[in-house]
């Protein structure tokens, strides 16, 4: 697996407090906002934050109440591969059940996820010169 891996893409967190958070990355931080992702309603899902070349923050819009109740503000981690199906297929040769996957996102890439032992969801993500990702 490890010659799959080029680093870490993003870590993916829940938020109710969208503005400030954008306004604490980009505002006081001086971060860029790179872009936002619509869920299939076309309603607001995602806010990316750039770091770095190749390395983001996203910010999942949800209620106070959802992650007041156990819906942890950590979402995800995201490990950038060369190949997901490679990657897919290394996970399956483990005997790492894969909980979504192979498939391409709303943001053009092609990902692959599983869990820890702690079900903590990690995924595994191949960027697409055609995504935002790698326009930003």
């Amino acid at each position: 697996m490890k010659e799959l891996v080029l680093g870490i893409a993003h870590n993916g967190y829940h938020t109710a407090q969208m503005e400030k958070m954008l306004d604490f990355y980009c505002n006081k931080l001086g971060f860029k906002h790179a872009f936002s992702l619509k869920n299939d309603n076309g309603e607001p899902w995602i806010e990316y934050i750039k770091l770095a070349d190749n390395s983001f923050v996203e910010f999942f819009y949800s209620d106070a109440e959802r992650v007041k109740n156990g819906d942890s503000r950590y979402h995800h981690i995201c490990i950038r591969v060369s190949d997901v199906y490679a990657a897919a297929e290394f996970l399956k040769s483990k005997d790492i059940k894969i909980t979504s996957g192979p498939s391409v996102g709303k943001d053009k890439n092609s990902q692959c996820w599983c869990n820890d032992p702690d079900g903590n969801p990690i995924e595994f993500m191949c960027v697409s010169p055609d995504s935002p990702q790698a326009k930003a």
